[in-house]
C-alpha cells in the first residue's frame, strides 16, 4: 500500500466528519480552519524536512508519489490537514462552542 492511498483514506474520513459538522459551524469558522491548515502545513514541511535531512527517518521511494515540498513527501501533509478537518468537524458536531450554555 502506498502512502498516498493510506493518506486518501484518512482525508476522506476526516472530510465526511468535517462536512457533517460544518453545517452547524458558526460564522467565520472557514477562515479559522484555513489559517489552521496553512500554519500546520508550513510547520509540517519545515520540521519534516529538518528531520529527514538529519537522518531521523526516511521514506521508501517505491511507496511515495515522488512529489516533495522541501524534503517532505506531499503525502505527509495529509495528516495535519485531516487532523484539522476531523477536529473542527467533531467540535461542531458535539456542540462544544464558547457560546454554548
Amino acid at each position: 500500500m502506498t502512502y498516498l492511498l493510506l493518506s486518501a483514506v484518512f482525508l476522506a474520513a476526516a472530510a465526511v466528519v468535517a462536512a457533517l459538522g460544518w453545517r452547524r459551524a458558526p460564522r467565520g469558522h472557514g477562515r479559522a480552519v484555513l489559517v489552521s491548515v496553512l500554519v500546520l502545513v508550513v510547520l509540517t514541511i519545515a520540521f519534516d524536512s529538518i528531520m529527514i535531512a538529519s537522518g531521523l527517518f526516511g521514506y521508501a521511494e517505491a511507496h511515495i508519489s515522488g512529489v516533495r515540498l522541501g524534503l517532505a513527501p506531499v503525502e505527509d501533509l495529509a495528516y495535519p490537514i485531516a487532523g484539522v478537518l476531523l477536529l473542527s468537524g467533531l467540535w461542531n458536531l458535539t456542540g462544544a462552542r464558547a457560546d454554548a450554555d
